[in-house]
Formats: C-alpha cells, sequence, structure tokens
C-alpha cells in the first residue's frame, strides 16, 4: 500500500480482505468492497485486479475488462491475460479474444494461465466457426501429455466439448469419459455428457471410477 497515508490503507486492506472472503460465495458483495478499496486505492496495482476478479466473478464484463487492463498495464503481469479474453468473448468480440490469447504477454504466462487461454481461445475459436482451430489450440495446451495435472479434467473436458461441436461425437464420447475418470471434485457434468453420447450411440456406458480414484494414465487418455 505505498503511496498511501496509514488510514487509508488500513481502509483499504480491510476492503481487500472483505472481497476475497466473500468472492466464491456472493461475487457481487466482494465486488461492492473492491469498489470501495478501488476509491482510495486506484493506483495500485492489486487493487484494480482485485476489482476486476470481483467484477469477473460478478458477470460485469466491462468492468471487469477496464480494470483487468488497467492492472496489467500498472504491474505487467501477464497472469490476467485470460480474464480479459475472456470478458471480451463474453462482449461479443470473439477475434480480440483469439488476439488476446495469442499476444506476446500471454505467451509469457506459466503453466496453469497458459491452460485457461487455450480453453477460452477454444471457445472463441467456436464463437467464430473455427473448430479447427480451436481444437489445436488444446491440442498446443497439451491435452496428450503425459501427466495428469490439476488443470488437466478442465483441458479434457473443454476438448471433448468442443469435439461434440464440431460434429464428432464419437470421439467426445471418449474424451468426456476420460474428463470424468480424472476428475477427483467432481467438478463438471463429464460423466453425464459421456452416458448421453453412449445412449445415443446404442452403446452400454462404461462403468467409471469415482471421484478420488485416478486411473493410470494408459487407461485414462483415450
Amino acid at each position: 500500500m505505498r503511496g498511501l497515508a496509514r488510514p487509508a490503507a488500513e481502509r483499504v486492506a480491510r476492503h481487500l480482505a472483505a472481497a476475497g472472503a466473500l468472492l466464491d460465495g456472493d461475487p457481487a458483495a466482494a465486488l461492492e468492497h473492491a469498489r470501495a478499496a478501488r476509491r482510495a486505492g486506484s493506483r495500485i496495482a492489486a487493487v484494480r485486479e482485485a476489482v476486476g476478479i470481483a467484477a469477473y466473478l460478478a458477470g460485469e464484463w466491462t468492468e471487469a475488462l477496464r480494470e483487468c487492463r488497467a492492472a496489467l498495464r500498472m504491474s505487467g503481469d501477464p497472469s490476467l491475460c485470460h480474464v480479459i479474453a475472456d470478458c471480451e468473448r463474453a462482449l461479443g468480440r470473439p477475434q480480440r479474444a483469439v488476439d488476446v490469447a495469442r499476444s506476446a504477454q500471454a505467451r509469457a504466462v506459466g503453466a496453469p494461465w497458459r491452460i485457461e487461454l487455450a480453453i477460452v481461445e477454444a471457445g472463441a475459436r467456436r464463437d467464430l466457426g473455427q473448430y479447427d482451430a480451436a481444437l489445436a489450440a488444446l491440442h498446443a495446451a497439451g491435452v496428450r501429455d503425459d501427466v495428469i495435472e490439476e488443470w488437466t479434467p478442465r483441458l479434457w473436458y473443454a476438448y471433448a466439448d468442443t469435439l461434440a461441436a464440431a460434429g464428432r461425437a464419437d470421439e467426445a464420447k471418449d474424451w468426456f469419459l476420460a474428463a470424468a475418470r480424472v476428475d477427483d471434485e467432481d467438478s463438471s457434468d463429464a460423466w453425464a455428457r459421456y452416458t448421453e453420447l453412449a445412449g445415443r450411440a446404442g452403446g452400454e456406458p462404461t462403468t467409471v471410477e469415482p471421484a478420488g480414484a485416478r486411473p493410470v494414465r494408459d487407461d485414462a487418455r483415450p
């Protein structure tokens, strides 16, 4: 909180702490606290980022885009690029989302953010009708990597969903099953999507391991 008088710095810190505590359960309330912090700390990158993330989770795309761009300019930290790209997509500008995802700044991010960028880019490519390019973006992010990471279920689900959107139902079915098998948190409807596609194909759905029982790698990936 450099540059702020102590009372202002303490006020900003209290609002940021409240925003962080509310973010998952009540993003709209978190956004109000983040905005209050911004009133005293608008020149602090962490404050602008907090407003941007809260606005993003609250569905306030224009504000989220503005604040995340401001935070990026102030800090130079590219980890917000996937949020910026997703806001562009939510605002109906998929080509801008692609441009952000493929920018020099975006290429500098670490693995977790690179996966998020690939998922956003794939969605934007789908909006543009570019299904092959969407699949290529997910491939480049490591769909066929040999190590299961925390982001693997999301990446595989996005790949399966894109295959389904492209009309490649048989392949999509296999990837939904793979995503369900490695999703310890049962965080998506991958299993439901798999059983739906298996039923359409006229086959009997296989039995999937329960969440928390990870298969060996060769059994997981199609």
